[in-house]
Parts: C-alpha cells; structure tokens; sequence
C-alpha cells in the first residue's frame, strides 16, 4: 500500500463500494453509527463536536448528531482555507435546516459565519475516511487536509484534544495501513458495527 498507484487504486475501490450502497443500506448504517458513537462518552458530554458534510457516498452523520442541540452541544462543519499556500480547515457552528453553500470542490459549507473556531478549539471531531486500520491509521483521499489542520497534536500524548474519532462502514477496514511521519492518527474509530479503540487503553 505504500506505492502511489497501489493507493490510487485502493481509493477507487473503496469509493466505488461505498457508492454502490442502496439508500436502505445508507439508512441501516447511519443507525448503527449513531450505536456506535453513543457507546462514547465524550460523544455524549463534550460542548464542541465536529464532523463533515457526507459526499460521495460518506456514512451519513444526520442520524448521530441529532440529539447533539437537544443534550446543549454544539455541531461544527469544516470550512476550506488557505494558510501559507497550503489548504487546512477551519470549523463553523451548523445546525439541520440552516443554509450551505458549496466550495470549489463542491462540498457544502456552512454559510459565512463570525463564528469560525480554529481545529485546537474543537473538544471531538467526527473525520472521515476511506480506509482505516484498528491501529488508527487513516487512508484519506490524499489532500492532507486534516493532517494539516490537526499537525499540532504531533508529539502529544493521546488522546489529547480534540478527540479524533474515524468515521466509516465496516467494509473499509483494511489489515494495516503503511503511514508517513506527517499522517495524524485517530483515537477512536466509529463504524456501523463497532466502537473500535485505537489508544491502547491510555486514559
């Protein structure tokens, strides 16, 4: 997996089964997520909780961040920026119903908002993938966003905050996932089967 082509190739294979999911299948898993997410803690008690817009045929998060306005937590949406000539991201509040708008690479963002929080501000947040291994090692789609935007937490000692919590269908496990030294890993990895945790008991 460490060879370009061979990642390419991976990333194609598991986008193209993941968007051959039926909408009943997209359903089942968007419940079994919210599960698995419930069976955190923090998911329940922290104030400040990020995810993402689901595309490309991403596990919806809808079902999982309902109740989060109702227990006076606050949902947060990535907003692409440029830092350095280097794209990272910033998170804005969003709530169901409220207006987006697509970036250039046609991924919803809430609209301008004065309130913008920086990624270190953040308590948990839900990052997508498209391949995970149960050490926390992620398989993006290679832009480096989230590495770049959550780099401070190199050298820490996880978990630390934010909580970095893996979203993705069972089927996107893989055995093991060669890293580079820049990748960030996860702590947790939340799916629509399983709770899966990746910080080897550190509390």
């Amino acid at each position: 997996m460490s060879k370009l082509p061979e990642r390419r190739e991976l990333r194609a294979d598991l986008v193209q089964r993941r968007r051959q999911l039926t909408p009943a299948e997209r359903v089942a898993a968007a419940r079994g997520l919210r599960d698995s997410l419930e069976q955190l803690p923090e998911f329940l008690t922290d104030k400040h909780v990020a995810g993402y817009w689901a595309t490309g045929g991403e596990l919806p998060l809808n079902l999982a961040i309902a109740p989060l306005a109702d227990r006076g937590q606050t949902f947060y949406l990535p907003i692409v920026t440029k830092s350095g000539g280097k794209r990272r991201l910033t998170f804005a509040p969003w709530a169901t119903g409220e207006d987006v708008e697509s970036n250039d690479m046609g991924i919803p963002e809430p609209k301008a908002s004065e309130h913008i929080v920086e990624a270190n501000k953040l308590d948990l947040v839900l990052v997508p993938l498209l391949g995970f291994d149960r050490k926390g090692n992620r398989l993006g789609f290679g832009g480096g966003y989230y590495d770049r935007s959550f780099e401070f937490l190199h050298g820490q000692q996880r978990p630390a905050q934010p909580l970095l919590v893996g979203v993705g269908y069972h089927f996107q496990e893989l055995d093991a996932i060669t890293t580079a030294e820049w990748d960030i890993s996860l702590d947790y990895i939340a799916t629509d089967k399983e709770l899966i945790d990746c910080t080897g008991g550190a509390v």
